[in-house]
C-alpha cells in the first residue's frame, strides 16, 4: 500500500510545531507568510486550470453533474449526518473537522492516476477534477459558512472578505493572466510543485503551532483519535459503494463508472488545507487533521481498487489515452491532490 511522502512531511511538520511552535513576534512573522503563501497558491492554481479545455469536457455533462453531486451534495449529506456521533464518539471540534472534510472539492492528480491504472476514462477524469476545483474555489466557503456557522473560526462579513481576498482574488488573477504566464508554469512545474508543497507545509506549521499555544492538543485521546479513523472509514466505504453502484443504475460505461469512483470519492488536501487555514484562522489544527487522515486513507484503499480494476476480465485491453488538448490540464494543483 502506497505511503504519500507529503503526508510524512505533513507529519514531520506537525511534529516541529509540537517541539519548536511559533510565538510571539515568530508567529506574527509565520502567520503573515502563512496568509501570503496561500494567496500564491490559488494563484498558481487559477495559472494552471485551463478553463477552456475543462469546458471541452462538457459532453460529459451527465458524468461531470454525477461527480459533482457526490462531491458537494452526497459528501456533506453524510457529514451533517455524522452529528448524531457527538459527544459520545466524537468531539465537537474533531465532528466540525470532519464536516469541512466533506464540502473541499475533489483531487485532480490522484484521480487521474487511478482512473488511468483501472483503464477509465482518462479525459473524463481530467474534466471532472477541474471542474470539481474550480467549482471548489467558491462553493467550499459558501457550504463551510452555511452548514458550520458560528463554529470554528465564524463566518462574519469580514471573513468572507478575508475568503474572496485570500482564496478567490488570487485565483481569478491566475486565471486572467494564464494567456500569458501559463506556458512558463507548464514548463517550470517541478520547481512550482516544490513551491505549493513548500507553501503548504508553512500553512501546516502555522496551524499547528497555534493549536500548541492554545493548548487544544489536549482535547484529543487516542480513543478519539481511532474512534475518528473508524469514522472516516467507513465514510470512504460508503462513498465508493455509492459512486460505483450508482454509475452503474445511472447507466454509466464501465469507464465512466471507474471515473466516477474514483473523482467522487475524494478530497483534495492541497486545496482544503489553505481554505482551512483562512475559514478556520486559530482552530485550523484541528480542523485539518481529518483531512490528513482521510486523504492518506482515499490513497490506499484507491490504490488498491484500480489495481484490482485494470485485472477485471471486462477491461479493455489498453486504457483510453486523454485527448492532447486536455493533458496540460493534469497540472492541475500539487501531486498530493
Amino acid at each position: 500500500m502506497p505511503i504519500d511522502p507529503f503526508i510524512l512531511l505533513l507529519l514531520a511538520t506537525v511534529g516541529v510545531a509540537a517541539l519548536f511552535p511559533a510565538r510571539g513576534s515568530v508567529a506574527d512573522v509565520a502567520s503573515g507568510a502563512s496568509t501570503a503563501a496561500i494567496a500564491f497558491l490559488f494563484f498558481l492554481y487559477g495559472a494552471r486550470l485551463s478553463t477552456r479545455e475543462a469546458l471541452d469536457g462538457m459532453r460529459h455533462w451527465r458524468l461531470h453533474l454525477t461527480v459533482l453531486a457526490a462531491t458537494f451534495v452526497a459528501f456533506p449529506l453524510l457529514g451533517l449526518a455524522a452529528r448524531g456521533l457527538v459527544p459520545v464518539i466524537l468531539t465537537d471540534p474533531l465532528y466540525q473537522g470532519l464536516l469541512f472534510l466533506t464540502l473541499v472539492p475533489s483531487t485532480v492528480q490522484s484521480s487521474i492516476a487511478f482512473t488511468s491504472m483501472a483503464r477509465g476514462n482518462v479525459p473524463a477524469a481530467i474534466c471532472a477534477g477541474s471542474f470539481s476545483s474550480l467549482i471548489g474555489i467558491v462553493a467550499t466557503p459558501l457550504l463551510a459558512a452555511s452548514l458550520l456557522g458560528g463554529s470554528g473560526g465564524g463566518f462574519s462579513a469580514d471573513s468572507l472578505l478575508k475568503i474572496v481576498l485570500q482564496l478567490l482574488v488570487p485565483f481569478l488573477a491566475g486565471q486572467l493572466l494564464r494567456r500569458w504566464i501559463g506556458g512558463f508554469v507548464t514548463r517550470h512545474k517541478k520547481v512550482l510543485g516544490l513551491v505549493d508543497r513548500g507553501s503548504i507545509l508553512l500553512v501546516v506549521y502555522t496551524a499547528f503551532s497555534q493549536g500548541m499555544v492554545q493548548g487544544i492538543w489536549h482535547q484529543i485521546s487516542p480513543a478519539r483519535l481511532g474512534a475518528l479513523l473508524g469514522v472516516e472509514a467507513v465514510l470512504l466505504a460508503v462513498m465508493l459503494l455509492l459512486t460505483w453502484y450508482g454509475g452503474k443504475g445511472l447507466g454509466f460505461s464501465r469507464e465512466d463508472r471507474i471515473t466516477l469512483q474514483f473523482a467522487g470519492s475524494k478530497k483534495s488536501l492541497a486545496s482544503g488545507l489553505p481554505m482551512a487555514s483562512v475559514l478556520f484562522g486559530a482552530h485550523a489544527s484541528l480542523a485539518v487533521l481529518p483531512l490528513m487522515l482521510f486523504h492518506q486513507m482515499q490513497l490506499m484503499v484507491c490504490a488498491v481498487i484500480a489495481k484490482r480494476r485494470s485485472h477485471d476480465p471486462s477491461a479493455e485491453v489498453t486504457a483510453p489515452e486523454p485527448a492532447a488538448e486536455t493533458r496540460t490540464a493534469v497540472g492541475t494543483g500539487t501531486r498530493s491532490g
